[in-house]
């Protein structure tokens, strides 16, 4: 039979160790002060190489030059498929995704046709002048935990692989250096077409903007640049309806907003940039104490006497206005499948770049979602030609509005401060107007219902005078 001896303290004393433990404690201090200065003991060693190793790699990052983002949680979790390929992956933080490797052949055929525009560059050129570059591309990443940076080989196949696929498959949709006889890889009516297009604008699917020229640059045929090219793209595609299809006022707009081709970061940036408005009114910075009170939603403005308008001609999603009289007038707006993914990624590369004055769609969002609560409010809207919707029933609208503003920070130069505080003040301080608008609509909705309400008035006001009159009548 095993025995086990216990030792328990008394005076609630904590336990007294047995001599054994001591001794084995004493022993592995021993240990732990000669690993520092011993190789046979190297457990010091070991660990003071690791911390070393993790400094050295801190020191190669570049927190200020990051441009390429993974998107943070905040964002994310609402729906982590707004920003995951769903065809092709650009970039190292999607390389291994298995689901993806179907696109590979297609890339090596891109890059097939780009050697084949010149005779005096081949892939070891091209690997050459992108070793240069690595550095440079290597800090434009947040976080590169998939992809063995000290593999030249890999790192560098990478660059070239995206790189020709993105440069060749814009000239292609752009129908530029077109050889005679030469069909297109990936036709538009490819099934592929659009996904791929929805894929290039995502903020992890992105590489360095310097890379894309360098390479444009190497076979270009004239001195169009890639910017030009892919802006009359996505023009076709971006369904926000404002984004210029004139190419040459977009890249004025690229220099209205002090970027040059030097400071283009990636495509997402350029399209970004774009679909903003090239004139905009600063923002009043002074204190409001009802700054923080939350702007009612469309059907209560409405029920206070709010109406809403479409706004005819404009160059910007962004033109929204509270006019005197009570009138809020709102561009229109195509919400179509790819249009929160889109709106998702603007917004994550607004709120992780730290070099923005405005913040367009992250505040054109917190705005969407002030102004649509329900399906109510979306189908007002929907009446008022503000909101085409073309994904379903107006409620999958209202839950788009009401999440994509989730973990979207606002600051005090919020763009819609003005319109906020307009229409609160509006329905707070003038009551009269929801009672007006109640009525307008409970009696006057239409000019039915407006004659039924003033026949039953008339005959309310002749049945009373004949009770008065019947009244006076029988006092006689």
């Amino acid at each position: 039979m095993e025995h086990s001896i216990e030792i328990t303290s008394t005076d609630n004393q904590i336990p007294l160790p047995l001599q054994t433990e001591i001794d084995e404690i004493e022993e592995g201090r021993e240990v732990h002060q000669l690993s520092d200065t011993n190789d046979e003991y190297p457990l010091g060693s070991q660990t003071k190489k690791c911390i070393d190793k993790m400094f050295e790699d801190l020191d190669k990052l570049s927190f200020k030059s990051c441009t390429i983002f993974k998107v943070n949680m905040r964002l994310r979790e609402s729906n982590p498929d707004a920003y995951t390929p769903k065809m092709v992956s650009i970039g190292p933080y999607h390389r291994k995704n298995a689901q993806l490797r179907p696109m590979e052949k297609y890339k090596l055929l891109y890059l097939r046709r780009f050697l084949k525009r010149s005779e005096e560059f081949d892939e070891k050129f091209c690997i050459s002048m992108l070793e240069y570059m690595k550095e440079e591309a290597l800090m434009c990443y947040d976080d590169i935990e998939y992809l063995d940076t000290d593999d030249n080989h890999e790192f560098y196949q990478m660059l070239l692989l995206d790189g020709c696929f993105i440069v060749e498959f814009i000239r292609e949709c752009s129908k530029k250096y077109a050889e005679d006889g030469e069909d297109k890889i990936i036709n538009s009516v490819d099934y592929k077409y659009n996904q791929i297009l929805r894929d290039l604008l995502l903020l992890e699917n992105q590489l360095p903007f310097f890379i894309l020229d360098r390479l444009h640059f190497l076979t270009a045929k004239d001195d169009e640049p890639l910017e030009k090219l892919a802006i009359t793209l996505f023009s076709q595609v971006v369904n926000l309806g404002y984004m210029s299809e004139h190419s040459d006022s977009c890249v004025m707009n690229l220099k209205k907003f002090g970027i040059e081709r030097r400071d283009m970061k990636h495509l997402l940036q350029v399209v970004h940039v774009v679909s903003c408005p090239m004139n905009f009114e600063k923002s009043s910075n002074d204190n409001d104490t009802k700054w923080n009170k939350v702007m009612p939603n469309a059907t209560e403005l409405s029920e206070a006497g709010v109406r809403f308008a479409k706004v005819n001609q404009t160059t910007s999603l962004f033109d929204i206005k509270f006019e005197n009289g009570g009138l809020m007038t709102i561009p229109s707006i195509d919400v179509v499948d790819s249009t929160e993914t889109l709106l998702r990624n603007f917004i994550a590369y607004e709120q992780q770049s730290t070099d923005l004055q405005y913040l367009y769609f992250s505040n054109y969002a917190i705005f969407m979602d002030h102004l649509i609560d329900s399906n109510k409010d979306v189908s007002l809207l929907r009446g008022k030609k503000i909101i085409a919707n073309w994904i379903g029933e107006d409620k999958e609208v209202a839950n788009l509005f009401n999440k994509i503003g989730n973990g979207v920070t606002t600051y005090s130069n919020f763009y819609y401060r003005k319109v906020f505080l307009v229409a609160a003040k509006h329905c707070d301080e003038k009551p009269w107007n929801r009672m007006m608008a109640n009525l307008k609509h409970n009696y006057f909705s239409s000019p039915c219902v407006g004659a039924s309400t003033v026949t039953v008035i008339i005959l309310l006001i002749l049945t009373t005078i004949q009770t008065i009159l019947a009244i006076i009548s029988a006092f006689k």
